[in-house]
């Protein structure tokens, strides 16, 4: 599955604005210009995940919410990654994921 960079961006651009803050702002407190913080919310470049890390710590957002557009918090967290994982399986591991599942929802 490839990355699509202008999702990524659209949703850091979301967040810096959501946390009320101008380009301006976020990059003086990263450290970087603004030309390269404007290229990474339209995607135009690539962001590494130390830089994600960064903008993320200082937009109090997680790089969960980022990367896949969804609070660790919010009702559909892993729900995706659950249903991928379970669908490449085979009906027997299927029924023992299930089963192990309900063992630990009842320790909980």
């Amino acid at each position: 599955m490839a990355v699509d960079f202008s999702i990524i961006g659209k949703r850091l651009k979301e967040a810096r604005k959501k946390k009320g803050l101008t380009q301006e702002q976020l990059v003086e407190k990263m450290g970087v210009s603004i030309a390269y913080l404007s290229k990474v919310e339209t995607g135009k470049i690539h962001i590494n995940l130390e830089r994600l890390s960064q903008i993320c710590g200082l937009l109090e957002i997680s790089e969960g919410e980022i990367l896949n557009g969804v609070a660790n918090y919010s009702e559909k967290y892993l729900q995706d990654e659950f249903y991928e994982l379970l669908r490449n399986c085979s009906p027997k591991k299927q029924k023992l994921a299930y089963r192990i599942l309900q063992v630990i929802l009842q320790e909980i």
